[in-house]
């Protein structure tokens, strides 16, 4: 009976082996190995323990006993296969697969990727037998020209043989105060030793570098003024202008980049064109007044006016503080073309005999003479203005403008009043004999600046006194045009002629066709000031020299200069 018990129970153990391999082989989604098996329930284990004795009883025991019971001996029905077949992981890791051998676009790839980034070390792995200053090379490059970035593109692997290769590329750099500056050039690549490489030249950097050829940078400055000239140009340099114009100063620089040794200019920077401010100022005219006071050595000034239109042309000016437009100087002997008016409108003419005494004393009054100390004896009016003889012009003012008409020939024809504009000048009533005497030859109480005295000269020049301007046409408050006589004109235009034909001008070299007045004006305290004033073509003007000394000495040369130059 104990034997029964016992191999019942190792009939159930079998079992329940049995029936577990098999749910672990069917169950779907299982690893390979199978769970710990588990006891079983104590009803389960009584319940197996009651069939094998009933089995004892039947005789089943002995056909147990001598073979294995049939379900145990029969194999296990297959388990279906489950919806994803399972591929086991290998024991030992499969060795690595060696990666084929680099190709030329490889190499030409990966130096350009390192060029682009800057990685000389790895541009120099990449090169077949770099030069030596391989590195230097590429750094004076970028700071000789300035280079800030570099971008760059592959195009094209083009294969030339079994072991040679080109591939273009596209780059564009980035330059200081130039902007961007593309090119196109190529790398030339060939196998050495199993290996692609790079066969750098200077021509893979730019194709400009060729045979020994190179690049540079070239500055220039571009003026790029607020303020211009009537043609739309910029005040000459040193313009002496900056008293009476703003913005005269923008600088743009532009930049070339250059090959050399041709010379060709591959790219170039665009400054910036200003649209700026025009002036009546003309740009010859100036720069022939502002070169003509580098000269002088003493503070001056040239004034220049359109004949016409009265507009300013050029104002150079070196005595500082806009004093060429509202400076009050004595105007000396070219106040005589304002006195020469007057005296023409009293009745005489440029022919009309007239002293001209070494000295003249006024009735009652203090003697005047003339610089030369000459005794011209009597000479035509032209005659005595061409030699300036302010013994003249004493006398013929006592005798003739006595009445103030040579103070309204001033003011009511020839600006010498308070009024609007950009000129100041002025005469005042006269009170004893010696002052008028000193009037008509530009001294006393009159006073007149630069400008004025260019006005003067373009009234002779057109007929018409008008008022200088700075505009295109005069303010709504500016003076009225005053038309001179026409005898009184033309009678000034032949004295004035004869100025510089054969008077106190004739030695200054002025040009044909010039017509002026010099003027000497004594200061109290210091040394004369030198006039000159005069006309040519269309173009009146006045040149003043502070403490000079002689008009014809010191002021014509320099209207000369100025008047050769145009």
């Amino acid at each position: 009976m104990r034997d029964r018990r016992l191999l019942a129970l190792i009939v159930s153990a079998v079992m329940i082996v049995i029936f577990g391999a098999y749910a672990v082989v069917a169950a779907p989604g299982r690893g390979v190995a199978s769970p710990s098996p588990r006891p079983l329930p104590a009803d389960a284990a009584g319940a197996a323990e009651d069939a094998a004795g009933d089995a004892e009883e039947n005789g089943e025991a002995e056909e147990a006993e001598g073979a294995p019971s049939s379900a145990a001996a029969a194999p296990l029905s297959p388990a279906p296969p489950p919806s994803t077949p399972l591929t086991p992981a290998p024991l030992t890791p499969n060795p690595v697969t060696p990666a084929p051998q680099e190709g030329p676009e490889w190499a030409g790839r990966g130096y350009l990727t390192a060029w682009q980034a800057g990685d000389l070390a790895a541009m120099t792995a990449l090169v077949a037998d770099p030069p030596a200053d391989f590195a230097d090379r590429h750094r004076r490059f970028d700071t000789e020209l300035r280079v800030t970035s570099l971008s760059l593109t592959a195009g094209e692997l083009r294969a030339q043989e079994a072991e040679t290769a080109e591939l273009s590329f596209n780059g564009v750099r980035e330059v200081t105060g130039l902007g961007r500056w593309p090119f196109v050039s190529v790398l030339r690549l060939a196998l050495r030793d199993g290996t692609w490489k790079v066969l750098w030249a200077p021509e893979t950097m730019h194709p400009s570098l060729r045979d020994g050829g190179s690049l540079r940078l070239k500055e220039r400055e571009v003026r790029t003024p607020a303020t211009l000239t009537r043609e739309g140009r910029p005040f000459p340099r040193e313009s002496r202008a900056g008293d009476y114009f703003t913005g005269l100063d923008g600088i743009a620089v532009e930049v070339k980049l250059l090959e050399e040794p041709s010379g060709r200019t591959l790219q170039s920077s665009r400054p910036e064109k200003r649209s700026g401010t025009r002036t009546t100022i003309s740009q010859p005219v100036q720069a022939a007044a502002a070169r003509a006071l580098d000269g002088s050595v003493r503070p001056s000034a040239i004034v220049a006016v359109d004949v016409r239109t009265g507009q300013v042309r050029a104002v150079a000016d070196s005595l500082g503080g806009r004093k060429a437009f509202n400076g009050l100087y004595p105007p000396g002997s070219t106040f005589k073309v304002v006195t020469a008016a007057a005296l023409l409108r009293s009745g005489l003419s440029p022919d009309s005999p007239v002293a001209c005494p070494a000295s003249y004393t006024l009735p009652n009054g203090r003697p005047f003479t003339d610089s030369d100390g000459i005794d011209h004896g009597t000479v035509p009016l032209g005659t005595a203005f061409a030699l300036s003889c302010n013994t003249t012009f004493a006398q013929q003012t006592y005798e003739r403008l006595r009445d103030d008409r040579l103070r309204a020939e001033a003011a009511d024809r020839f600006g010498f009043r308070e009024k609007p504009g950009l000129s100041t000048c002025r005469i005042r009533p006269y009170t004893t004999p010696d002052e008028l005497g000193s009037d008509a030859i530009g001294q006393n109480s009159v006073q007149a600046s630069p400008l004025c005295m260019a006005e003067t000269a373009a009234a002779v020049a057109s007929g018409v006194w008008r008022p200088a301007i700075m505009t295109e046409r005069p303010p709504a408050d500016s003076p009225q045009p005053v038309p001179l006589d026409e005898g009184v004109a033309g009678g000034l235009r032949t004295m004035m002629d004869a100025v510089v034909a054969r008077g106190t001008a004739a030695q200054a070299g002025l040009p044909a066709g010039t017509a002026g007045k010099t003027g000497t004006a004594e200061v109290e305290g210091g040394e004369d000031h030198a006039w000159f004033i005069g006309y040519r073509d269309f173009l009146a003007f006045a040149v003043f020299v502070e403490h000079g000394g002689a008009g014809g000495q010191v002021a014509a040369p320099l209207a000369a200069r100025f008047l050769n130059a145009l």
